[in-house]
């Protein structure tokens, strides 16, 4: 009997580079003792104390939840939750007076959003989504899960572990070429751990202005930055004082998961301050209905956050992520000297390159499996294992071209301290015992 057929986007499917780890080492029948996963940015910190107060009292006399009835909120979500975001922003230091706020299931379906509300028709190609390469793979899949399109401008990884981004008149040739839509930059990087100052943010705003483009900043990890003197820097803070003519084309994603740590309660935001951009990405939305209304009950208790109980947490996660970042960082390069790490600057990731210490052939996706799948060292007399994610599925790589992410990995800092000190023996080890039986 002949089977129903699958579409040809479903066929064409493969998972996630940051859940491939994951899915193998489910299927694996002889794990090891222990299993160290760096792959996703699941965070495993306890959330905000305003949110795990409403989170478990979810029966308490004053919650919406308190009989029992889980109703829809408007579509553009409870006033409530909008106003946490607000409120974020504000204690930041940003104006908020003339922002409107979509509350979505989490920033990834303010992506998807996004690339509906910036691209061109689907499946024409037009206008297409301008991203900065490396860039956070989920924008890759969304964009041909809803037949739009993404272009891209590369930067590199050099020896000494810095990204340089792309020199500006080949960014403005790369425009010129695609005729983008919106230009994506992500100031706090996913996945390279860049940190884009304001200077730079200013002049890919003029860019956004001369050719008139969206600019959209993907804001996840706003406040995780490690550079010294470095200071805070967001899309808000770019004004038409600074660049005239860049009020109106702005947005940002935000979200809960990371510097709120509150990654499965699904809540995001996508901000502008352009009424009908707002207006049409509400229309589009109510198909959708609203987000996790649960979800915005417990995020909105930041709406009532002081600036300080909002400055003193900030400055405690980026402490605690700081440690932990650095503290890899010079453990890889001590295990082995001969690996590229990429420079401690902002986020909750790392990449390493171990293009200097492998033998031709090498590739990334076969090393990550390999270590899911059957591979394992002895860490502290305990079999363990690492699942961390391949960097090929960050590189938006055309037919032909050579995809960096061949030798490179990300990793994020998400177990806790103990394990996290573990990686650069665990990353060395693993990687010695794939190359001597390749």
């Amino acid at each position: 009997m002949s089977k129903p057929i699958l579409s040809a986007h479903f066929e064409s499917r493969k998972p996630s580079a940051v859940r491939l780890a994951q899915m193998k080492y489910e299927e694996r029948k002889v794990k090891p003792e222990a299993v160290i996963n760096v792959g996703i940015g699941n965070v495993s910190l306890p959330t905000n104390p305003a949110m795990q107060k409403r989170m478990f009292a979810l029966d308490a006399p004053d919650s919406p939840f308190a009989k029992g009835v889980v109703r829809y909120s408007t579509t553009a979500g409870y006033t409530e939750c909008q106003d946490a975001f607000k409120n974020i922003l504000k204690c930041e230091g940003f104006d908020t007076s003339n922002l409107f706020v979509q509350i979505t299931d989490g920033g990834s379906a303010a992506m998807e959003l996004l690339l509906m509300g910036v691209c061109g028709a689907a499946g024409t190609g037009d206008k297409p989504l301008m991203m900065i390469d490396p860039a956070y793979t989920n924008y890759i899949s969304f964009a041909e899960r809803i037949g739009r399109k993404t272009v891209t401008v590369k930067r590199n990884l050099g020896e000494d572990g810095k990204y340089n981004l792309p020199e500006l008149n080949k960014i403005e040739e790369a425009i010129k070429a695609h005729n983008p839509g919106a230009l994506l930059v992500i100031p706090y990087d996913n996945p390279t751990g860049q940190y884009y100052d304001y200077e730079t943010l200013k002049e890919l705003a003029k860019l956004c202005v001369k050719y008139n483009m969206w600019m959209v900043s993907d804001e996840a990890y706003r406040e995780l930055y490690y550079v010294e003197d470095s200071k805070l820097v967001s899309i808000w803070g770019v004004t038409d004082a600074d660049v005239p003519g860049i009020e109106g084309r702005r947005i940002s994603i935000e979200t809960a998961s990371k510097v709120w740590n509150a990654c499965g309660l699904r809540i995001g935001a996508l901000i502008t301050d352009n009424a009908e951009f707002n207006n049409r990405s509400v229309a589009e939305y109510t198909a959708n209905l609203c987000a996790n209304v649960i979800g915005q009950y417990i995020f909105g208790a930041l709406a009532h956050e002081s600036k300080e109980q909002i400055a003193e947490w900030c400055k405690s996660i980026r402490e605690y992520y700081r440690e932990q970042i650095v503290g890899v960082y010079k453990g890889l390069k001590e295990q082995e000297p001969g690996l590229i790490v990429s420079s401690p600057d902002a986020s909750i990731y790392t990449v390493i390159d171990v293009r200097n210490v492998v033998k031709p052939g090498f590739d990334a996706i076969d090393f990550v499996l390999y270590c899911a799948g059957e591979g394992s060292v002895e860490i502290d007399g305990v079999q363990t294992t690492l699942l961390i994610a391949p960097m090929k599925g960050f590189y938006d790589i055309q037919p032909g071209e050579h995809n960096p992410g061949s030798t490179q990995f990300r990793i994020s800092f998400v177990e806790t301290p103990e394990n996290m000190a573990k990686i650069p023996e665990l990353f060395v080890k693993l990687l010695r015992q794939y190359e001597a039986q390749r």
